[in-house]
């Protein structure tokens, strides 16, 4: 006979359980129109393996045509090439079936016209022709990553729960990078969770010494904060979600049009200009790596998730050089850097120490003593008080010199002056640069003399006036050093998962850069704009190649008048194009941006609540030291100017970075 409280315990679970799975229906919808997407990216997960790939319509999901074998090692060229030809071949098929074709069908065309509803129309095949996408399978590299995701899981979940994130959003890794620490994507995103510069710098130090993007320990709590800010801005988790790949601007432009809770009218309809097939697939396949990773034995039996490493967390009290700190730990560089991913090559090159402060970990199994013993053993003369001075700087993809100047507290002209560069100023990735510490090379010195000597009376306009800074884009990468750790490998990132390439350059500007800004930078449909934090007329006037006179005399400003945050501005753009002017000032609020995280990483989110008399611009300025278009980030729907007393607004909580 079954004892009552056994009974009863049985069925508070159950009803626990029940609740749970209540919880993450509710804040992980899937509409009914968009599950055949759902079902699509379980079939590229689950049953499809990098071997091979899906040539499907882009739009319907449930439209396969075929399997195309694809060994992972096959070269783009011949990938482009086989996919073309196969592209071909459906693309006749479905225009002589869009001709109205419905009788006499050969066998493939019947193949074909079956895969598409009883009632499909002309239109819609004539469409379909120009919307036939492949996709590389992932089934293996998702069952790798199962097994991975069990090194960090439970700090994943701890994390989260600290954070008010659910723990389902441990899966989304799995789309990002396979919960591969190592993945880098073609546009500079980096680690687990797939961190740009530019976002992670909010949340975490990136920079020559230490990039925390690719520690999945730092980095998970890095994205516990931003997913928690997204859902804030949006108020709901399949919206804060797609703003993780899209961007708050562009999501937030998105619910405008169609509804905070439109999700299937915002991933079937919305046709925001950057909001493409990977935007528009990352919910989709986040609830599909959701259902594998909640039900892994039912995807691939067997498959066991590899065990946390037990490790020994600490901190040191000075700079130490990466050679003393290995020795004294009895562990190899190697070894080190593995279980340390965010220490820079800088450190093992020995241009810069360990850093103070900062938490490292090395197995304890690992350990002959007490990780406080043994370094407590490091001698007085391996001590230091301040960090080595930046004499270097080797030139990474997409680098600027003005970026540059900014990270090393110094500005152009030094740097041009230092490293003897031409009148245009161009810059290679894989260059070095001398920066100040490593006062003039010799030969730069020797050149200017000569110069001097054969021409003392020439001057070159300043630096300021010369054209600005072009990447080669053609320059390859050089490597700068060994480093004690693997060479990263290229990672398939949401971005080559799913947009395949497709996208163009406003769309990498603008989520690469600002994904974190939820300010709308772009001009309306009526030509008009909202005035954001740090702009002027006159900077309206430079992005559009006109006088700021003339944006006075369309909008009746009096002379000397400002514009003001939040006001709408109408523009001419008679002398440039929109994209051109979205562009220009995408760049100018992430050079703003970019020089703040540098020095400053947001830690956490405090509230406060209006009271009589208060100002937003003094509490924002004086009592929080924010910047004001941060503080409107965090709330983009308060107006600054009309607060009502009571109002409950958010203010990030922002720390220095160390040395």
């Amino acid at each position: 006979m079954t004892h009552p409280l056994r009974s009863l315990l049985v069925t508070l679970i159950a009803l626990l359980l029940c609740a749970a799975a209540a919880a993450s229906s509710a804040d992980f919808p899937m509409p009914a129109e968009l599950e055949r997407d759902v079902q699509f990216w379980l079939r590229v997960f689950t049953e499809t393996s990098t071997d091979e790939g899906l040539l499907h319509d882009n739009r319907n999901m449930a439209v396969v045509y075929e399997v195309v074998p694809m060994p992972a090692a096959t070269g783009r060229r011949e990938r482009n090439r086989r996919v073309g030809l196969r592209r071909k071949h459906y693309q006749a098929v479905l225009r002589s079936l869009a001709s109205g074709k419905r009788s006499g069908l050969s066998e493939e065309e019947q193949r074909v016209l079956d895969l598409w509803p009883d009632d499909v129309s002309n239109e819609t095949l004539t469409a379909a022709a120009k919307r036939i996408r492949f996709q590389h399978g992932l089934s293996d590299r998702f069952e790798e990553g199962l097994r991975r995701a069990g090194r960090w899981r439970d700090h994943v979940n701890d994390t989260f729960t600290r954070h008010g994130v659910p723990i389902e959003l441990a899966a989304l890794p799995h789309v990002e990078s396979s919960y591969n620490p190592d993945a880098r994507s073609h546009v500079g995103a980096s680690g687990i969770w797939q961190f740009t510069r530019s976002t992670g710098r909010r949340f975490m130090r990136v920079d020559h010494v230490m990039d925390e993007r690719n520690d999945p320990f730092f980095a998970t709590d890095a994205a516990a904060r931003l997913l928690a800010y997204n859902y804030s801005i949006t108020g709901n988790w399949p919206m804060a979600i797609t703003a993780y790949n899209h961007g708050l601007a562009g999501v937030r432009r998105a619910m405008r049009r169609y509804g905070d809770t439109a999700y299937a009218e915002i991933m079937r309809n919305y046709n925001g200009r950057t909001f493409g097939f990977a935007s528009r697939n990352f919910y989709v396949a986040f609830l599909a790596a959701k259902e594998v990773d909640q039900n892994p034995e039912k995807y691939f039996p067997g498959v066991a998730p590899d065990d946390p490493v037990d490790y020994a967390v600490f901190q040191l009290d000075d700079y130490v050089p990466a050679e003393t700190v290995v020795d004294t730990l009895g562990v190899s560089e190697r070894e080190f850097g593995r279980h340390n991913p965010a220490l820079q090559a800088t450190i093992w090159q020995g241009s810069k120490h360990v850093p103070r402060d900062v938490e490292l970990r090395v197995p304890r199994h690992r350990l002959a003593a007490s990780v406080d013993e043994l370094l407590a053993s490091i001698a007085a003369e391996q001590r230091f008080d301040a960090q080595l001075p930046d004499l270097f700087h080797t030139i990474a993809r997409g680098d600027t010199l003005s970026q540059i100047a900014d990270e090393y507290g110094t500005n152009v002209s030094t740097l041009v002056a230092l490293n003897g560069l031409n009148s245009r100023h161009r810059i290679r990735a894989g260059q070095q640069l001398r920066l100040p510490a490593a006062g003039p090379a010799p030969e730069i010195v020797a050149a200017r003399q000569a110069a001097a000597e054969a021409a003392p009376t020439a001057q070159e306009p300043p630096v300021e006036q010369q054209p600005p800074v072009e990447m080669l884009a053609s320059a390859p990468a050089i490597a700068a050093g060994p480093s004690p750790v693997a060479e990263p490998v290229e990672e398939a990132t949401i971005d080559t998962i799913l947009a395949d390439g497709i996208g163009s350059t406003l769309m990498g500007t603008l989520q690469s850069a600002l994904l974190s800004d939820p300010s709308d930078y772009t001009i309306a449909d009526d030509l008009s704009i909202e005035v954001q934090p740090l702009e002027t007329l006159g900077h309206y006037a430079d992005w559009l190649g006109i006088k700021t006179q003339r944006l006075r005399d369309i909008n009746r400003l009096a002379f000397r008048t400002p514009v003001v945050v939040g006001q709408r501005i109408k523009l001419d753009v008679s002398r440039a194009t929109i994209e051109d002017f979205e562009r220009l000032r995408t760049q100018y609020h992430r050079q703003q941006q970019d020089s703040f995280f540098r020095s400053n990483t947001i830690t956490g989110v405090t509230e406060h609540t209006v009271a009589r008399g208060e100002s937003l611009w003094i509490l924002s300025l004086r009592r929080y030291d924010v910047p004001v278009w941060l503080f409107r980030q965090y709330n983009p729907e308060v107006d600054m100017h009309n607060v009502s007393i009571g109002t409950r607004v958010r203010f990030p909580v922002l720390a220095g970075n160390a040395g």
